[in-house]
């Protein structure tokens, strides 16, 4: 069983990263305050195959040059980032939004689909 190793806060160009994503789906007041809820945003750990589940996206390829990056990191014992969300809301269908580490979700999904992932999660306001 490969070991995976987590930062204990995300890195600080995730949040702008999560943000210019962000902005395709939300006016720029939503997107801030997202990403300040997402700053504050205790961890919490999370399974691969559930953040797919609830996101409703499918694991990108190994063949991914993102992904295939970030096993090689996990071969190699390098710590990885945790994972930036937006939760959704089923009661109207609506998909959880994997803000920021998504191939990082991917490659651990590849590694094993059970390991908990670190993950700060936002609501929308």
């Amino acid at each position: 069983m490969i070991e995976v190793k987590w930062k204990k806060v995300p890195d600080e160009h995730d949040y702008p990263a999560a943000a210019d994503y962000l902005e395709m789906l939300a006016e720029p007041e939503v997107i801030a305050a997202v990403v300040q809820e997402l700053r504050d945003a205790p961890l919490t750990h999370k399974k691969a195959k559930d953040l797919l589940r609830a996101s409703q996206l499918d694991a990108l390829p190994t063949s991914n040059p993102y992904v295939r990056r970030d096993l090689q990191k996990i071969v190699a014992g390098k710590a990885l980032s945790p994972i930036l969300v937006v939760r959704g809301d089923f009661r109207r269908n609506v998909p959880m939004v994997i803000a920021d580490g998504y191939h990082r979700v991917c490659a651990i999904y590849y590694t094993d689909e059970n390991i908990a992932i670190p993950v700060k999660i936002a609501s929308l306001p």
